[in-house]
């Protein structure tokens, strides 16, 4: 067979998803992004805002697709606008935890001795304390908004992030790069940015994903146990409000309680598909 003949008889390239989790997820998150971010077209008014008549049941009238609640207020309006007061919430609190975690794993690992010890011993010390609990007594200290709380569920979510960075640190301080990175004059700083970091952001990367989504369920419960802004329609205040009347109108809760099912579905999902990828014995 000529290579003419061959290339017309060969057979057509097969695409192959390296991490259908990962696909799944990124659609999933994808969708509650585009949810978030269209809330303020396709839903222009106050989502606490009393639009209809109390307990409409999902499907009935079409100006309400998803319902209303006891109070009359939109439920398709408050998972919309919710997805943006759980996602900011969620992010923000990841952003702090990663901060601390990175911060005090890398000083720990790299320096060791007694700033290691002083730094683990913190650590232990949020790690004995119930991180939820730790949130809920803040929260109700402080003022319960969404920059509290936030703040609350950050603080509290950092120790398990640090001990793995530091982890990290400890095998990667031994390396022969760093070690030739010493030799060559180096300083701190620039062999943890040049020579350590990038090579910790795989587990950071992939414990991030997971921490949005325990953010996400943290902010859900302190909303659904009264301490959630009440000014802000957040999901968790949306499932809070419904459980009066979980028995009768059961999709009051049910609605942004899928909701917060599948973007916790989306980020695990993700977070598992970015660990296959990244992890260079999966590579082939």
């Amino acid at each position: 067979m000529s290579s003419l003949q061959a290339l017309v008889h060969r057979s057509p390239p097969t695409w192959r998803v390296r991490s259908p989790s990962a696909l799944a997820g990124a659609v999933l998150l994808a969708l509650i992004t585009l949810m978030a971010l269209s809330a303020g077209a396709l839903f222009p008014g106050d989502p606490l805002d009393m639009v209809g008549t109390p307990f409409l049941r999902p499907f009935t009238d079409a100006a309400h697709p998803l319902g209303t609640d006891m109070l009359g207020r939109d439920l398709a309006a408050g998972i919309f606008h919710g997805a943006r007061a759980s996602l900011v919430v969620a992010l923000v609190a990841t952003a702090i935890a990663v901060a601390l975690g990175v911060l005090g794993g890398v000083i720990g690992g790299y320096h060791g001795g007694w700033i290691d010890a002083v730094l683990m011993r913190l650590t232990e010390f949020f790690q004995t304390v119930p991180s939820f609990l730790f949130a809920l007594a803040i929260v109700a200290v402080l003022q319960p908004t969404l920059t509290h709380i936030a703040l609350a569920i950050g603080i509290t979510s950092w120790p398990g992030l640090a001990r793995l960075v530091r982890a990290e640190v400890l095998k990667l301080r031994h390396s022969e790069m760093v070690q030739a990175a010493v030799a060559l004059g180096a300083s701190d700083a620039r062999i943890v940015f040049r020579e350590i970091l990038p090579n910790v952001l795989t587990p950071v990367l992939v414990s991030s994903s997971l921490m949005v989504a325990t953010a996400i369920l943290t902010e859900s419960s302190l909303a659904f146990l009264g301490l959630g802004d009440p000014n802000v329609a957040s999901w968790g205040n949306l499932v809070g409000a419904g459980r009066e009347v979980l028995r009768t109108d059961w999709y009051v809760a049910t609605v942004p309680g899928i909701a917060i099912v599948l973007t916790v579905l989306g980020l695990n999902l993700l977070g598992d598909g970015l660990g296959d990828l990244l992890d260079p014995r999966a590579q082939r």
